[in-house]
């Protein structure tokens, strides 16, 4: 009788698709699913499966922070039961208070360090523009010469500029 009811609910997959169940929803609109664990008709168990649908965007533009760390860790599989609400509302404003106190300590970096400069306590960091690899043969040059200055073992790409159609024999 086992049999007849597994075979009976693999039919009903294949027909209806299977049976997700919405389980929420977050303050974008996004919509979370869950697939129950479930056995085959030949006996294998299928584990719970987590997703999401989004609402305005597709699933090859999905970038992180898109849904909430919350939401991500329940179809990540990291907590059992899904985030509600009021926990999301209430992490979101502990990440802003968390932000401002970031902001306020940059600042105040910031003006610590310009305050050293002033005093001659510590150096300004230098400003350097590197041009190229030392180890290169055309380093700090402009332009390519006209000579080959290359040999095969050492060749450079763009070391070597042919003559100008004037230059060259007719």
């Amino acid at each position: 009788m086992n049999r007849v009811w597994r075979l009976l609910r693999s039919l009903k997959l294949r027909v209806v698709g299977s049976e997700k169940l919405q389980v929420g929803v977050d303050h974008f609109g996004n919509k979370y699913y869950r697939i129950p664990k479930h056995e085959t008709w030949a006996g294998h168990t299928i584990q719970e499966r987590r997703f999401m649908e989004a609402v305005d965007i597709k699933e090859h533009e999905y970038e992180v922070g898109n849904i909430p760390t919350e939401w991500e860790a329940w179809i990540r599989k990291r907590r059992q039961d899904p985030p509600t609400i009021e926990e999301i509302l209430k992490n979101e404003k502990y990440r802003e208070v968390l932000k401002s106190k970031v902001d306020e300590c940059y600042e105040k970096d910031r003006l610590l360090q310009a305050k050293e400069y002033e005093e001659g306590l510590v150096a300004e960091p230098a400003q350097i523009k590197i041009k190229g690899h030392a180890a290169a043969q055309h380093y700090e040059r402009h332009e390519p010469s006209e000579d080959p200055v290359s040999t095969a073992n050492t060749f450079q790409p763009g070391s070597w500029k042919p003559p100008q159609d004037h230059e060259r024999k007719k």
